[in-house]
């Protein structure tokens, strides 16, 4: 009998990891596809040549969607263990849901880690230097005529400098400089086309619902991380490198149950895309950003390992700043800051600071106006002022006869 129930362990062993890898191979499978759709959708098409150069950007392609796949999987890691938690509580004896289990959680968070580390030092370094090399086929071009070509490079250049000395100089700007404001009334053009073909369903509805639901995320994260500030002043559990938790299916990581947890999917959600649209915002990183069927292969990769730096942050930062009480599982809980108290607490109170200031010089006046304007409340403040415009009309006109 024990050699029976050996047997059927070591069965259910074997099956159990056929079933979690199988899983994996789907979900990364989908993110791939979605991944790649994505890519060639930014990609540069001239960049497609039939030579052997065409083997090399085809590599680096294929190594960007790969990283950007993972990328992907790390921002829904989070999500997938919260709302997994709340399935397995809610449901503990379904039988259809048996493969969603604490070992299926535990192996994508090392997998997430594992595929971070090996893109981040790995593939993304190794795709780069190979594109930028032209690969081991492109060598064949250090044996042509680099005469002829400087040759030419340099009756270019002089035919440049002859048409850049003829311009008159009264001209205020260089060409860099012209170049650059025409793009930028070119972009500036675009937005406006753009909001002139908005339907009066979009400009008054859409647009201010949307501006009011950033709002709302961005006080409750502010809420949340002062929440979280006065629980590790008072309690060393709130670390994120504190004592564990409930395991997966035990106990629900939120007070309001699953309404808490789909509370903070999209918060985790809206933090990822605030940092995202930060990064493409600053100055340094304008000209970073891609375009459609106009971006290069070299931008490609600098892109993939950005956002993939960005997400793979993501577990980390949600859970140091007490966005969600879940347990930072594999190497993502095993940074030696997450339990230094005076790091965790400076952190959260920048964010919260930040934020905050963030919060009040954004939402200015003119935003203010531009939503009353959406939401026709502007009338109610125009009916006021006019009615005391014409209220003190008479009596000025009193006061001149007294006079």
């Amino acid at each position: 009998m024990e050699g029976q129930d050996e047997v059927s362990a070591r069965e259910q062993h074997f099956h159990s990891q056929v079933r979690e890898s199988t899983i994996c191979f789907l979900l990364f499978a989908v993110l791939y596809i979605v991944s790649y759709f994505i890519i060639t959708r930014y990609k540069r098409k001239s960049d497609e040549q039939e030579d052997e150069d065409a083997v090399v950007n085809r590599i680096s392609l294929f190594l960007s969607t790969f990283t950007l796949a993972v990328s992907a999987g790390a921002v829904l890691l989070l999500p997938f263990s919260i709302i997994s938690n709340e399935i397995l509580l809610a449901f503990p004896q379904n039988y259809y849901i048996q493969w969603l289990n604490g070992s299926l959680i535990h192996g994508l968070w090392n997998l997430a880690s594992l595929f971070s580390n090996l893109c981040l030092f790995v593939l993304m370094p190794f795709a780069f230097f190979f594109l930028e090399s032209e690969g081991f086929a492109g060598l064949k071009k250090i044996l042509e005529d680099l005469d002829e070509q400087i040759y030419m490079i340099t009756l270019e250049e002089e035919a440049l400098q002859r048409r850049l000395h003829g311009l008159s100089s009264s001209v205020e700007y260089n060409v860099m400089e012209l170049e650059k404001e025409l793009e930028n009334v070119k972009t500036l053009k675009t937005k406006l086309e753009r909001r002139k073909k908005a339907s009066a369903w979009e400009r008054n509805l859409v647009y201010p619902a949307v501006m009011v639901l950033l709002l709302i995320e961005t006080s409750i994260s502010v809420l949340l991380v002062a929440c979280n500030i006065l629980c590790l002043l008072v309690d060393e559990t709130a670390m994120p490198k504190g004592t564990r938790g409930p395991g997966i299916g035990s106990a629900s990581l939120s007070t309001f149950g699953f309404v808490g947890a789909a509370l903070e999917i999209i918060l985790i959600f809206y933090l990822m895309v605030s940092s995202v649209v930060g990064f493409y915002s600053l100055r340094f990183f304008g000209n970073f950003t891609p375009k459609k069927a106009d971006t290069t292969m070299t931008k490609i990769i600098g892109n993939c390992v950005s956002i993939l730096v960005l997400s793979s942050a993501l577990p980390v930062m949600s859970r140091t700043l007490g966005i969600t009480r879940f347990d930072l599982l594999g190497d993502f809980g095993r940074f030696n800051w997450l339990g230094n108290f005076y790091i965790v607490l400076s952190y959260n109170l920048l964010f919260a600071i930040v934020t905050t200031l963030c919060l009040v010089r954004k939402f200015t006046s003119a935003v203010r106006e531009e939503l009353f304007k959406a939401l026709g409340l502007h009338k109610l403040h125009l009916s006021d002022t006019s009615r005391d415009s014409e209220t003190a009309k008479p009596s000025a006109n009193g006061h001149q006869k007294a006079l």
